[in-house]
């Protein structure tokens, strides 16, 4: 009776909370929580079964997280975080890309609020915005489904990737970075080709698969026209949901995580060298200005795009036996994202333009010209 009792107190509250946006339904709805201790349990389970069905619609802990830290607060995004893991928790083993997210949840530093009334209330927020959440297409198995089978360890190429791309981000030495990228990137043109071959004598070929990469503010139509390049110039297509800051990168799986590394290493590299030409824009006196960063990150975007294609078309060229494999395998790709995203359009490049930042950023994607050295690549620079 007594447990009936505590269920109904959580099944009143979410009932004046949920369905509606005021914040007098809030404050109800908060004060019967915080005057019953013995609903707690009751509220950490519906919790629980929120995210749950959230996966079966589509979402994964990555996309929860960077939703509520765009439309809520840092206590929102640990209380997600607790019902992430406790859910989670449940299965004996996960997809690979949701471990990976689980590492990225918030910790729960900071601890909890106060009192038991901002407790309440920061809950039914969560709950409210999680109730909210429309479907996406899914991109892979949910925990409880059945998992292809583990590979064991990352991938050689991967590795060697992760590790080049990892240099050209730490050295100060522009030169270096533009070979260590340029190595990447080869890399990853003979990885894809290696694996097209690999799948042309397979017997049942793999389908197309898809994973989704945050596109964070400021400046996130920039970022994802670089991510569409990066995407599109190593077999693969983006499409960018600007509603729920993500882009789709649909392709073949040994494309997807490489697209996922270059693209965060160059908008890293991007990012520092627009650092770089804004202090020199105020050593001649001139402010930094919102049109500067948007007209140099899209013009990053737009030149890196050539070359990282050119790149990819010199590399599958030394093996003209098999572009038409490759060709094959885009055209799955292309049918696979108009299954997933049949009523996609074009957006128009919103930006005030601002000539210096155009240059500036167009000469920063010349930097990482995308045509390996190994000369260069092994000198080591002198201070």
């Amino acid at each position: 009776m007594q447990e009936e009792a505590r269920e109904s107190t959580v099944a009143r509250a979410l009932r004046e909370a949920l369905h509606s946006r005021d914040d007098r339904s809030l404050d109800t709805a908060a004060s019967l929580l915080a005057a019953d201790p013995g609903a707690d349990a009751g509220l950490a389970r519906r919790g629980r079964e929120y995210v749950r069905t959230l996966w079966e619609r589509g979402w994964q802990p990555a996309d929860l997280a960077r939703t509520v830290r765009r439309e809520l607060a840092e206590e929102h995004l640990r209380l997600l975080g607790g019902l992430v893991r406790a859910e989670t928790a449940r299965y004996e083993t996960l997809p690979r890309r949701w471990r990976e997210q689980l590492d990225g949840l918030d910790d729960g530093a900071g601890g909890p609020p106060a009192d038991r009334f901002s407790s309440a209330t920061a809950a039914l927020e969560l709950y409210r915005l999680l109730v909210r959440l429309p479907r996406l297409d899914a991109v892979g198995p949910v925990p409880g489904e059945a998992l292809p089978p583990a590979a064991a360890g990352e991938p050689r190429m991967l590795t060697r990737i992760r590790a080049l791309l990892a240099k050209a981000e730490a050295t100060g030495y522009p030169e270096e970075a533009e070979a260590l990228t340029a190595k990447a990137q080869e890399l990853m043109a003979r990885h894809s080709l290696d694996e097209a071959g690999l799948a042309a004598g397979a017997p049942s070929p793999q389908a197309p698969g898809a994973i989704r990469i945050g596109v964070e503010p400021p400046y996130e139509q920039a970022k994802a026209i670089l991510l569409d390049a990066v995407a599109g110039a190593n077999h693969c297509r983006a499409v960018w949901n600007e509603a729920y800051g993500f882009s789709t990168v649909v392709g073949f799986e040994a494309d997807l995580d490489p697209v996922e590394l270059l693209y965060t290493s160059l908008l890293v590299q991007g990012t520092a060298a627009m650092t770089r030409a804004e202090a020199e824009q105020r050593k001649g006196g001139r402010k930094r200005t919102k049109s500067f960063r948007q007209s140099f990150l899209l013009a990053y975007a737009n030149r890196l795009g050539a070359r990282l294609e050119a790149t990819s078309r010199r590399v599958a060229a030394e093996a003209p036996t098999l572009l038409p494999v490759l060709a094959s395998r885009e055209v799955a790709v292309s049918a696979r994202t108009d299954e997933l995203f049949p009523e996609t359009r074009a957006t128009r490049v919103r930006a005030m333009w601002d000539e210096d930042g155009w240059h500036h950023g167009a000469t920063a994607a010349e930097s990482a010209t995308l045509s390996p050295d190994r000369a260069r690549l092994d000198r080591r620079p002198r201070d």
